[in-house]
């Protein structure tokens, strides 16, 4: 279960302020409506693809005991 700021506090702050994890959360939500969205959600969707992609992708370098190579949001 994703525990964190909602969309409208998100969308009302630039891309580059978003946690690695909101970001991987939405992008994950969105993925799965994408044939759904209107222009303005697949807009939004493709800006927070930017910015992921920006970022170097959400994997991390390297895994330690409490966390794996892969962003979680949980």
């Amino acid at each position: 279960m994703y525990v964190g700021r909602d969309m409208t506090e998100l969308t009302m702050m630039p891309k580059t302020e978003w946690k690695d994890s909101e970001l991987a959360f939405f992008h994950h939500s969105m993925q799965q409506v994408v044939p759904y969205l209107n222009l303005e959600g697949q807009s939004l969707h493709r800006k927070i693809i930017e910015e992921i992609e920006r970022r170097g992708g959400l994997n991390r370098n390297e895994a330690d005991y409490t966390h794996g190579t892969k962003v979680s949001y949980d």
